[in-house]
């Protein structure tokens, strides 16, 4: 009996060890399981992240939004024309306010550069908006037209439209110039006024002289009053031959007299300024004297603009040069352009043939014009100021304009 139970028992015990050793290795299975899954989840995480920093280090250093400065891989072009003493050009080598001013840029911001000529604003302007130019700069007009198509930088010259005309020469006769004083109207006023005095001066004479005995105009208001308008403008010229009997008309007459003194003064000095300033200036001295004219300047230029805005016909030419010769050869009888370079050319070539008239007509401001949202429009604004505040402007401005005036 108690073998039967030993043999019974050890069957018993033999399996409930081998049934906690089975538990013992399903656990152990399982616990390495979630051990190998942990380390895949580690390393697919650590990969991710990887991956999405290294996508946000390549878009920063891509965009140019973010960057400090841009930094092109070739120079920039840099679209001008000829327009002195904006830009020169001597056997290709540029030079002028505008180049030189742009080379002190291009230093401040780090950037190479080329230059590209152009024979016109508008050709300047289209060569930008194709992108065959990153930016252009010589004697360009800030204005809202073109601020709506395009980005400018600060201001870099202040200027404004002028006229040009003709040197008058001394040989002139004078006697075109006294038919037009004779119908100008300042000499037309001046004679209405006279009028209105002398009609009113023979009223009161004729009306304290009508009744006396021995008075020198009759009692009829009919041809009393022709008598009285007479000696009213005898008396105004200082060739009075005779006068009222009357104690008013006496008195009238005195005071008359004085006033006609000072009238024909007056007149005298009119006239003579007049003549003198017309052959000094000619027949053209403002904006005013302009209709009927013709009138040269470049074409696309905001002083073609001007002159249509105020009904003036204009003559439109490609270059500036092509507007001076034709002013020269009595094609044109005045030019209208940018004042500094009108400035430059009467005190250079055109010294003793031509002559600058009347004020600034509208004040301009001349800029680096840009593609829209250029990111070199703020690097540029930031090199102006920094070169105003050193002085480099300064000593640029002094070169190219100071020393052309004597």
């Amino acid at each position: 009996m108690s073998n039967e139970s030993t043999t019974r028992g050890v069957p018993i015990a033999t399996r409930f060890r081998q049934l906690i050793a089975g538990r013992k290795s399903s656990i152990g299975y399982f616990d390495r399981h979630n051990r190998k899954n942990k380390t895949r989840r580690s390393i697919v995480l650590c990969t991710c992240l990887a991956l999405v920093g290294g996508i946000l280090a390549f878009l920063l250093i891509a965009s140019p939004g973010l960057a400090q400065k841009p930094k092109p891989q070739q120079p920039l072009l840099v679209a001008t024309r000829v327009i002195p003493p904006f830009v020169f050009s001597n056997k290709g080598e540029l030079s002028g306010f505008s180049i030189d001013l742009w080379r002190s840029i291009a230093t401040q911001i780090g950037v190479e550069s080329k230059f590209i000529e152009y024979s016109s604003v508008p050709e300047l302007i289209s060569a930008i908006k194709d992108s065959k130019a990153n930016l252009g700069i010589a004697a360009i007009s800030i204005t809202a037209e073109r601020e709506q198509n395009f980005d400018f930088s600060l201001p870099i010259f202040a200027g404004g439209l002028q006229i040009m005309v003709r040197k008058l020469e001394s040989k002139s006769s004078a006697f075109p110039n006294i038919l037009q004083l004779f119908f100008s109207t300042g000499l037309l006023q001046v004679i209405g006024i006279a009028i209105v005095l002398i009609v009113l001066v023979a009223h009161i004479v004729w009306l304290s002289e009508r009744n006396h005995t021995e008075g020198m105009i009759s009692q009829s208001y009919f041809p009393g009053i022709f008598k009285a308008c007479w000696w009213a403008s005898a008396t105004l010229a200082t060739q009075a031959d005779e006068m009222p009997k009357g104690a008013l008309g006496r008195l009238i007459a005195v005071v008359w007299m004085f006033i006609g003194v000072l009238f024909v003064a007056y007149f005298t000095a009119s006239v003579t300024t007049s003549l003198t300033v017309q052959q000094l200036q000619g027949d053209i001295r403002s904006i005013d004297d302009l209709p009927g004219k013709v009138v040269a300047t470049t074409a696309g230029s905001t002083a073609a603009t001007y002159l249509r805005e105020h009904h003036i016909s204009v003559s439109e030419v490609p270059k500036i040069e092509e507007a001076y010769n034709a002013l020269q050869t009595k094609e044109a009888d005045a030019v209208v352009f940018d004042a500094p370079v009108l400035l430059y050319y009467a005190a250079n070539e055109g010294k003793g043939k031509v002559q600058i008239v009347g004020t600034i007509l509208r004040e301009e401001s001349y800029g680096i014009i840009l593609p829209n949202n250029s990111p070199y429009r703020k690097p540029i604004n930031q090199a102006l100021l920094n070169l105003r505040e050193n002085g480099t402007y300064q000593s640029l401005y002094d070169k190219w304009f100071s020393a052309k005036e004597s």
